[in-house]
């Protein structure tokens, strides 16, 4: 699953390649495991970094453009593993204008320091095109693989109206031939993942994908080497994802009991990964008018079930749903991860380090050190000491180039 994944990868960062930066005097996080490196420097060059390391040890070289990070914090470019292509301004990709597109996605993804994301729900030939206006440098954006369309037995209910409006079709699937079919047909267009809905919300009920169908089509992902990732919604589309080979779990389950030690253990066995994706369940409670202490019950239920997948050494990958959701801004998000018991190494870990590693990419993305991918956040606050000042961020670069500065 991964050599293809790195491949493609590599082929993108590889695209897009900038002047000399040389970012200095700044705190440095360079992994999530490492000690901070005070009043350092890190030169980029030609896409990648060149040095990194203190102020004393680093040449600068001559002609390069000098960013001063004096007062700032700098870790690797976030990944955003939850996102979806998939608003009105970016389903018109093809015809959409350059600096249209590029606002959108300066507002949904790049100004909270996304260098890279994955979307597990689009439309693939639209996602396609965008990805395309992107690494040829007409359009300024995050690197971006996708699903496309996600396999449904039934289209959830809270899009169906949206699609409608879009005049879209999304095909369902019914046997576990069909499923497979439809993942091949995928992969040969270009997917870079697949996305199952083991559980599909369709009101007062849960449409569950039966576990022959999931296994059909994880298998048939991994014939491509694809990653497979589930929204499971409820307990037997949690049951359906483990016994049939998904890879990643979208979200927490809403709709499950709390999570045991013993249901833990079994998602490890299956070297399963989860985005918790908290904020979503604040964004659906408002949106249905709950009261704030069913609202705040809902959260903490989610909470429990990240801090027993944490504790125990689960994998998380940071996810927002952003593109379903609009709120953008990824502040609450990372406090109801600390709420659940993360720490500052462990949610720098979701966003950097551990999507490297679960989608292939860990020898050149997820760390500040020579050699990796030109991809740097400059924030304005201290990460280890105040959680949401990973979303405070000063700037963006991507491959060397400034994708986003706050002016």
């Amino acid at each position: 699953m991964k050599r293809e994944f790195l491949a493609l990868f590599l082929f993108v960062a590889g695209s897009v390649n900038a002047a000399d930066l040389a970012l200095v005097g700044g705190t440095v996080y360079a992994a999530p495991d490492a000690a901070p490196m005070t009043d350092a420097v890190v030169v980029l060059h030609g896409g990648q970094i060149a040095a990194a390391g203190p102020r004393a040890s680093v040449r600068i070289p001559p002609g390069a453009q000098v960013i001063d990070c004096t007062g700032k914090f700098l870790t690797a470019g976030f990944w955003n593993s939850h996102v979806h292509i998939f608003t009105p301004g970016l389903l018109h990709a093809r015809e959409g204008s350059a600096a249209a597109l590029s606002s959108e996605l300066e507002a949904m993804l790049t100004r909270w320091g996304f260098t890279t994301v994955f979307d597990i729900a689009s439309v693939l030939d639209n996602t396609l095109a965008l990805r395309r206006r992107i690494e040829s440098g007409e359009v300024r954006g995050p690197r971006i693989f996708t699903v496309g369309e996600p396999l449904f037995t039934k289209v959830p209910i809270y899009v169906v109206d949206f699609v409608a409006a879009q005049h879209l079709v999304f095909p369902t699937v019914h046997t576990p031939e069909e499923a497979a079919a439809r993942v091949r047909e995928l992969a040969q267009h270009g997917a870079d993942g697949i996305k199952l809905f083991t559980g599909s919300y369709q009101g007062g009920t849960v449409d569950n994908m039966p576990v022959a169908m999931v296994r059909a089509a994880a298998d048939e992902a991994h014939r491509h080497r694809l990653p497979v990732f589930a929204h499971p919604q409820n307990t037997a589309g949690l049951e359906a994802a483990i016994d049939g080979g998904v890879d990643i779990l979208a979200h927490t389950a809403p709709q499950s009991p709390p999570w045991t030690p013993e249901f833990v253990a079994r998602l490890k066995n299956a070297h399963m990964a989860l985005m918790p994706t908290m904020t979503l369940w604040d964004f659906e409670a408002r949106k249905a008018n709950l009261k704030d202490a069913d609202r705040e019950g809902w959260i903490a239920a989610m909470e429990a079930e990240l801090r027993a997948f944490s504790q125990a050494g689960g994998e998380v990958l940071f996810g927002t749903d952003v593109g379903y959701t609009d709120h953008y801004d990824t502040a609450l998000e990372y406090t109801l991860m600390s709420r659940s018991g993360m720490t500052f190494p462990q949610i720098l870990a979701s966003l950097t380090t551990a999507p490297a590693r679960r989608f292939g990419a860990s020898a050149h993305s997820g760390r500040i050190a020579p050699g990796m991918d030109a991809d740097v956040v400059v924030l304005d606050g201290d990460p280890a000491k105040d959680i949401t000042a990973l979303a405070k961020v000063h700037l963006v670069i991507r491959g060397g180039n400034v994708l986003y500065e706050n002016r």
